[in-house]
């Protein structure tokens, strides 16, 4: 989805304050949100991609504080269609011809909370997909619950609103899935590999905000 489809639909997303949680839901603060962006802001018109779902303040946001150029990919559309087709064993499948950008493309992604209502099987395969098309020195961040699912009776999603860099404000949507088992904190470092855990944060939100990054590609050896 390029740039002027993402303006085109702010106002429809604007007027989503009749979801759960609306626009008077209080703010969360977030740590890892800043350093996230700060490192990106180093990156020459980098570009940004976004796990979605579409919100056109974040739209505006990023593209003034980084002047980023911005792809969403909204994955939970994705999920809630397998879910729907009775066909969750595919994704995993499904994620590994999900992107089709080339090798070390994309300066930052912004996964959220995506993971969490995922597998083992197709989260493993969707960070692969993410950690191809991350380039040399980019950098991702990821929010993990360490909450027990079960204490939620309604699934829902959770749109990401950035206030500033330091607080969001959280809007449940439906879900046609759950959030899974969290997954443990040795088991996200082995699922990102080789991507390096530079910042990570457990917030009382029971959130767990971990910013990755890719390392530098080593410069080729000189021919004597």
């Amino acid at each position: 989805m390029n740039l002027s489809d993402l303006f085109s639909r702010r106002r429809k997303d604007e007027s989503d304050g009749a979801e759960v949680g609306a626009s008077d839901s209080p703010p969360h603060p977030t740590k890892a949100l800043a350093r996230f962006m700060a490192t990106l802001a180093t990156h020459e018109q980098p570009l940004l991609l976004d796990l979605g779902p579409v919100v056109g303040a974040n739209v505006t946001f990023f593209g003034e504080e980084i002047g980023c150029k911005i792809l969403v990919e909204d994955l939970s559309k994705d999920i809630d269609r397998h879910v729907k087709e009775g066909k969750v064993a595919e994704l995993p499948a499904f994620f590994e011809q999900r992107f089709s950008r080339d090798k070390d493309t994309v300066d930052g992604i912004l996964c959220w909370d995506v993971f969490d209502y995922l597998d083992k099987a197709a989260a493993e395969s969707l960070a692969r997909q993410l950690t191809r098309i991350l380039k040399p020195d980019g950098v991702l961040l990821a929010f993990f619950s360490t909450a027990d699912p079960r204490s939620s009776v309604t699934p829902t999603y959770t749109k990401h609103i950035v206030i500033d860099k330091m607080n969001l404000q959280h809007r449940a949507y439906p879900a046609a899935r759950g959030k899974q088992r969290p997954a443990l904190n040795r088991d996200i470092q082995r699922m990102f590999e080789p991507l390096r855990i530079s910042e990570q944060f457990l917030l009382k939100t029971n959130l767990r905000e971990v910013l990755f990054r890719k390392p530098a590609a080593s410069p080729a050896p000189s021919v004597p």
